[in-house]
């Protein structure tokens, strides 16, 4: 449409221009002037070809630069309707996701339900049998205050004896009764076991679901005010307030932190967050500063919880460590030291302050500033010319390797003690002697210093 009306305006222009010039002149020099009239007529008709032809050269680049943007637009358009169509989905698993979080929690209800009601089931049995209990004592006492008369059809002998049987009895009903007891105190354990899992479980469902909306909405540049629960424990010793008595293995949310699972042992003083434990060599303890820092293992047999665990719950306060090990000869030993941790930034530092009795010498030889962690690839120990993690296998606050080293590798039997270069490489705890001891078993766990 565009360039008939351009030449419409052109072909205009040269009639115009054509019809400006004389079209006679007369003298000796009309017929040079007519004809120079009529070349400068062709040669504004030739400029003005030229400028129509520029003219249409740009309209047709024009056109193949709209179509370039009309397929950007559409690409454009095909983008943010995959886009939306992302974020529908999004929304709906998101949806699912919060739907199967509360079928969870309304499980771990009906769970808790039912255990009420067995343990209301357990105290009307046991309130039963006391009853009976006394009613078998008042038979027994009046039993035994009836006179016996001479002229009964039952001898001192046969009272005697039928009290006895009826004595049988009632014992035997109590140990049936007892055993029952027992067996319903089992699976009351096992269905509180089973519902602290699916707590657990839930919980970290929750987490992961609100974490991953948080990060999806940071994405899309919307703000969200988090309602992720924040009841979750700060250590086992928390636990432990909250009337937990059950050791194992639950999730806790320090200050400050992610949720995460740990090993706690409940005892009839407190209750104790592990942060290793070493008893069959099963777990691979000569690793990397990264898999040290992360932590490694399982929780039901050997791990190592990791430093970075560790180094957030020793930040919420004053916190106490206690070591356990034990030798080849069946000899256990403890000790009991003020306890702290600092972070990455400082290589996860160790102070320690033994303020409590014990049998067992130092962990390590800390100093006025502690000493760091070290690992084989990241050497952060006092001596200069060895690394002593290398030297010694596995990651520990190394001074100069020789105080003790409980991640060094796990003795395969008391044979492999006779040699010396064993001996170093094993995990080892220095004694009061002044001898380096190989371990068969060890256990490093804290807990507030408040707990008396």
């Amino acid at each position: 449409m565009k360039t008939p009306l351009l030449l419409l305006v052109l072909v205009t222009v040269l009639v115009h221009v054509g019809s400006s010039f004389p079209t006679e002149r007369r003298g000796s020099q009309g017929g040079r002037d007519k004809y120079s009239t009529w070349d400068d007529v062709n040669v504004v008709a030739h400029g003005l070809l030229q400028l129509g032809q520029a003219l249409k050269e740009h309209v047709d680049k024009t056109k193949v630069q709209m179509r370039d943007v009309n397929t950007k637009l559409k690409a454009f358009n095909s983008t943010v309707a995959e886009l939306q169509r992302e974020q529908q989905e999004q929304g709906a698993a998101l949806r699912a996701r919060g739907q199967e979080a509360e079928e969870r929690a309304t499980l771990a209800a009906e769970l808790a339900e039912e255990v009420r009601l067995k343990v209301e089931e357990m105290k009307s049995e046991s309130r039963s049998i006391h009853s009976r209990m006394d009613q078998l004592e008042e038979k027994v006492d009046g039993a035994l205050r009836e006179p016996v008369a001479v002229e009964s059809n039952y001898s001192d002998h046969s009272g005697a004896s039928l009290v006895q049987r009826l004595m049988e009895a009632q014992s035997r009903r109590i140990d049936d009764l007892v055993e029952k007891i027992k067996q319903q105190q089992d699976k009351l354990e096992k269905q509180s076991l089973h519902l602290q899992t699916l707590q657990s479980k839930v919980a970290q469902k929750r987490f992961k679901l609100y974490r991953r909306r948080d990060e999806e909405t940071a994405l899309s540049g919307q703000t969200l005010q988090s309602d992720a629960p924040t009841g979750l424990a700060r250590d086992c010793h928390d636990l432990f307030a909250q009337g937990q008595r059950a050791s194992g293995v639950y999730t806790i949310q320090p200050q400050d932190s992610a949720p995460f699972n740990v090993l706690c042992e409940m005892t009839s003083e407190g209750g104790w967050t592990v942060i290793q434990k070493r008893h069959d060599g099963s777990q691979n303890f000569n690793q990397l500063w990264e898999h040290y820092q992360r932590g490694f293992g399982s929780l039901n047999g050997e791990f190592w919880l990791g430093l970075e665990n560790i180094h957030s719950i020793s930040k919420q306060g004053q916190y106490t460590l206690q070591v356990e090990v034990s030798d080849w000869a069946g000899q256990e030993q403890s000790a009991r030291y003020q306890f702290r941790l600092g972070g990455a930034e400082k290589k996860y530092t160790l102070h320690l302050e033994q303020d409590f009795s014990g049998v067992l010498e130092r962990i390590v030889t800390t100093g006025a500033s502690g000493l760091p962690f070290s690992t084989l690839d990241n050497d952060n120990d006092l001596s200069a010319d060895v690394n002593c993690a290398k030297l010694l296998s596995g990651g520990w606050w190394f001074s100069s390797c020789g105080e003790s080293n409980l991640n060094g590798k796990y003795p395969r039997g008391p044979r492999l003690l006779r040699k010396q270069q064993s001996r170093r490489q094993v995990m080892f705890w220095m004694t009061t002697g002044g001898h380096n001891t190989s371990l068969r078993s060890t256990v490093l766990k804290i807990r507030p210093v408040t707990v008396k």
